[in-house]
């Protein structure tokens, strides 16, 4: 991303994340949210199948009621510690539109924390640096009980396209010929 559309990107401010309703999470002790109307469901962290020649993000694949659905490290994601598996670790389905089209992908967190309501004049713009993880995955700041909330940007955060490029680099690093 270049200097200028991140500088206009934090000059749009907050108007660029509507006010509404967000799944709250844990990751890493850090506490994030998405709006809910990317969330299709949560489930329990359950049986997971390694895929070989993935990127370390791409924890594994799941059977999700017939289809195959990824899952992602949100911890190996943001360049941090992977996700320890614990009592509270959950799964959270998302719907992520690419090229026109909705894909179901999963994302592993610590904890599911609770839905909540978060105005618009409570969310500030995502700061231009000082986070743990990429600036433009942030859509913003809510300010919650005194504390903030990184709002993330699922789209960008699971963007397919880059998942995509970055399975096909592993690929080409580990020698093995990409697919056709």
């Amino acid at each position: 991303m270049s200097q200028t559309s991140t500088a206009e990107r934090h000059a749009a401010g907050s108007a660029a994340v509507p006010a509404g309703q967000y799944l709250t999470f844990m990751l890493g002790g850090e506490a994030y949210a998405i709006g809910i109307l990317a969330i299709k469901e949560i489930i329990e962290n359950g049986q997971m199948t390694r895929v070989p020649m993935m990127p370390e993000f791409i924890r594994g694949v799941i059977n999700l009621r017939g289809a195959v659905v990824p899952v992602i490290d949100l911890g190996v994601r943001f360049n941090a510690q992977a996700t320890l598996m614990g009592r509270r670790t959950c799964i959270v389905i998302l719907e992520v539109e690419s090229d026109g089209e909705a894909h179901d992908v999963g994302i592993l967190v610590d904890a599911v924390n609770e839905v909540m309501d978060i105005a618009a004049a409570d969310v500030e713009p995502a700061p231009a640096f000082g986070t743990h993880i990429r600036t433009d995955f942030i859509a913003g700041m809510g300010k919650v009980d005194e504390k903030f909330v990184v709002i993330l940007d699922p789209a960008r955060v699971l963007s397919v396209d880059e998942m995509a490029a970055l399975a096909q680099a592993a690929t080409v690093e580990s020698g093995e010929q990409p697919e056709a």
